[in-house]
């Protein structure tokens, strides 16, 4: 069950912000103080409500009780927009959440609630000043008996979606508190264990004689001071000692200094929390989506982390539910623009485009780039212009495509600024990115710096690879010498075909050239120039 959409109104900055598409990878970009965090703060607020492991599932009445209110952290003098309270002394801060159910959890509701849906659950919470209250909204003949209904619908909702915020401010303490609550749910699957069992009975067994001698001690001495009291017992609670136990690991992290986790910086304890989502979204999330709420990743982090912490974030969207807000360029995503949500003037939608997300962000790209949201990266101009050239008479749907400037081909000057170029364009610029390499040590190892920096995955990487040559080869050596033949020899006074050496296939393009050049007396001559 994953959540299809959100709503928010009256919440903070936030007067009122419809059915936001939440998405695999949903992220929030826009200037400061314009209300991304309160967004993804009143989406967490509004998932806690039903409660989770660690907290009572809201009760069978609608209305929402005072724990329920503090267990979201909400606060009416607070959270409800300031500039309403004296107009509105009455007004409420609502959310709404919609879920998408698959034909089997279809199923499992009716069994569970008795109410079959249209393949949605909607549902509405509401926080005055005083009072809460969850709603459903309507769903088919029987919406109205759903409400009713509301601590089946908190149990179904909690069985299969939780939340796991990290803020922006991650002080110790907040990091710290995010890893605790993760470490918690995994060990929580032990209270199942029947072995677990008994070993806390056993040692509650051990305990209770020292309790019960400790109890009658301090009754003694009470009874002299309040002859009243008939008994006083030490008692410790099942749930407590479990909770206990929960929250009785340390984390040590080694990177050439054992330390604990509390102590390491900023960085390092924000990649802990998100390693124990990572690991809990593919190992134990027992059926649950994880809808991660992080903002802005990209805090407290070295440049190079950043990219690592990209490809987490990427696997981590692909089985379980990411909302981010970000500031930077490399964390949004390019390839379904839609899923970026420009947060402006206490207004949240879509983007449109990538040109719109790049003004948010204040990038500024070049003429050439301006509306690019795919460049093929090669390794010269040569190659820049020869195949823009190709590429747009092989294809009419590539031709509109640079047109319409959608696509554009960069050179990189040489191989080795690959990871240069490339990092610029996509972490600056917004760009997606493709490189076109020779088959050479200089295109292979330039591929191998990018690929291990994150910059570049193996699959955005294609090598010009001739096929009938036993060793290297460049762009050149995939085309048809008759192409160029008769040019060369207008331009140079160079025949290609008196010299046997060119017709050597175990030697790229550029190694056959020259000497055919220096056979012919041109030494000194640029092959590299553009035909």
């Amino acid at each position: 069950m994953r959540i299809d959409s959100f709503s928010v109104e009256n919440y903070r900055s936030i007067t009122k912000a419809k059915r936001i598409s939440i998405s695999d990878s949903t992220v929030l970009v826009g200037p400061n103080n314009e209300g991304k965090s309160n967004l993804v703060r009143g989406l967490a607020i509004a998932i806690q409500v039903f409660g989770g492991e660690r907290f009572p599932i809201l009760s069978s009445a609608s209305l929402l009780s005072s724990s329920i209110k503090s267990r979201t952290g909400y606060s009416w003098e607070r959270d409800f927009p300031m500039h309403l309270q004296e107009k509105k002394p009455n007004g409420k801060a609502t959310f709404v959440l919609t879920f998408e159910l698959s034909t089997e959890e279809l199923a499992d509701f009716k069994a569970t609630v008795g109410t079959a849906l249209d393949g949605q659950l909607s549902v509405k919470i509401t926080f005055g000043q005083n009072a809460g209250q969850v709603t459903v909204l309507k769903q088919g003949r029987d919406w109205k008996s759903l409400s009713k209904r509301i601590r089946l619908i908190s149990k179904f909702i909690v069985d299969r979606v939780t939340v796991e915020h990290i803020p922006a401010i991650r002080t110790a303490e907040s990091a710290q508190s995010v890893v605790n609550s993760m470490l918690e749910r995994e060990l929580s699957v032990l209270e199942n264990d029947p072995a677990y069992a008994t070993a806390l009975r056993t040692i509650g067994e051990l305990q209770q004689p020292l309790l019960d001698k400790l109890s009658q001690s301090v009754q003694t001495t009470m009874i002299q001071f309040l002859p009243g009291i008939k008994d006083v017992r030490f008692k410790i609670q099942e749930e407590r000692q479990f909770r206990a136990l929960r929250r009785s690991t340390t984390v040590i992290v080694d990177d050439g200094t054992p330390t604990e986790l509390k102590y390491k910086g900023d960085g390092v304890q924000s990649l802990a929390a998100l390693a124990l989502m990572r690991h809990a979204s593919e190992s134990s999330a027992r059926g649950r989506t994880f809808v991660i709420v992080v903002e802005e990743p990209e805090s407290h982090l070295h440049p190079q982390a950043m990219h690592s912490l990209k490809s987490v974030l990427n696997d981590l969207s692909k089985s379980q539910q990411l909302v981010l807000t970000t500031h930077s360029p490399l964390f949004v995503n390019r390839d379904n623009v839609s899923s970026n949500i420009i947060v402006r003037n206490a207004v949240a939608r879509p983007a449109k485009d990538i040109a719109e997300i790049r003004e948010v962000l204040g990038v500024k790209a070049s003429d050439n780039l301006q509306l690019a949201e795919l460049v093929l990266i090669v390794e010269g101009d040569e190659d820049k212009i020869a195949l823009e050239s190709i590429l747009k008479f092989r294809s009419h749907k590539l031709a509109s495509c640079f047109a319409s400037r959608k696509l554009a081909i960069e050179s990189l000057g040489g191989g080795s600024n690959l990871s240069y170029k490339a990092g610029l364009l996509r972490d600056a610029l917004l760009c997606n990115c493709i490189a076109v390499l020779d088959n050479d040590g200089a295109g292979k190892a330039a591929a191998a710096k990018a690929i291990s920096q994150g910059i570049l995955t193996s699959g955005e990487i294609t090598f010009a690879t001739a096929v009938d040559l036993a060793g290297e080869s460049e762009v050149e050596d995939l085309y048809d010498p008759k192409v160029y033949r008769d040019l060369i020899f207008h331009l140079y006074g160079v025949d290609v075909n008196t010299y046997f050496k060119y017709k050597n296939l175990n030697k790229k393009w550029s190694d056959r050239m020259g000497p055919a050049f220096k056979y012919a007396g041109k030494t000194g001559m640029s092959t590299k120039r553009p035909l």
